[in-house]
């Protein structure tokens, strides 16, 4: 199966988290940002039970920050933060890369999922390329977890997959403040989906390789950028205006574009 989940009913308590996850992914709910679980309760319209849940299982991921006395605080990630996210996330990868490459030998009906999901992954890829190119932030956050989670089922490992999809959400997460403030940003979003795919479609470890290289130096050079100076921090900014999407919803796909 090429989905990187079953598709299952949602509860409450997912939904509210799913919610919250993307307003913090989109920089409505910015890094300090404090908050209670009366008002998320109050916000959403339902009792404070769910609300708790979600607000730890966002804890668990490492988003928000709990305090007994003040409530929750949006997580702020520093530079040297988000350069062990990449380190640790190579790290992974070479290692989800040498069991594809080096792992034992597909059968018929594996290699027909394999090819399946490529095809799948593709579009992801196109879809994510298009929008870092265009520098449509929120659309390429939406396409590049989808891309990376779903190529991760080709490892054939959930928890590292899983693992994997945490450190990109929390890398967009320290990301997503800066790049809304800086000019150049489209010049800093990396769009290298369809070369990967074309190079594990090639059946090429060293294509595969020199891709995966550029994404990580590509970011740690971002981390640089910011450690010198030359992107300021941009602060706590004003706080969303807007409700964030009700609760119950199916979550939607990213638009085609």
């Amino acid at each position: 199966m090429c989905a990187s989940r079953a598709v299952t009913r949602s509860t409450l308590r997912q939904q509210i988290a799913d919610a919250l996850r993307d307003e913090v992914l989109a920089g409505r709910l910015q890094p300090g940002r404090e908050f209670t679980v009366k008002q998320i309760a109050e916000q959403y319209g339902v009792s404070a039970t769910p609300v708790r849940e979600a607000l730890f299982d966002l804890s668990a991921q490492g988003l928000l920050e709990s305090d007994q006395h003040r409530g929750f605080r949006v997580r702020e990630f520093t530079v040297a933060d988000y350069r062990s996210m990449v380190e640790a996330r190579a790290l992974v990868i070479d290692a989800v890369i040498g069991a594809i490459f080096y792992g034992p030998a597909l059968s018929t009906t594996q290699m027909v999922t394999y090819r399946d999901c490529l095809v799948a992954v593709r579009r992801r890829a196109q879809e994510a390329a298009r929008a870092a190119q265009g520098g449509d932030l929120e659309i390429l956050i939406g396409y590049d977890l989808r891309f990376w989670r779903e190529l991760g089922v080709l490892g054939g490992n959930t928890y590292i997959n899983d693992f994997l999809h945490r450190l990109r959400v929390q890398a967009w997460v320290f990301a997503v403040p800066y790049l809304r403030h800086d000019m150049g940003a489209r010049d800093w979003l990396w769009h290298g989906h369809p070369e990967l795919v074309a190079a594990i479609t090639l059946g090429s470890h060293d294509a595969v390789r020199a891709v995966i290289d550029d994404y990580n130096a590509h970011a740690l050079s971002w981390a640089d950028r910011i450690a010198a100076g030359n992107l300021a921090h941009p602060g706590h900014g004003p706080q969303p205006t807007g409700q964030t999407p009700v609760p119950g919803a199916p979550e939607p796909e990213p638009p085609a574009r």
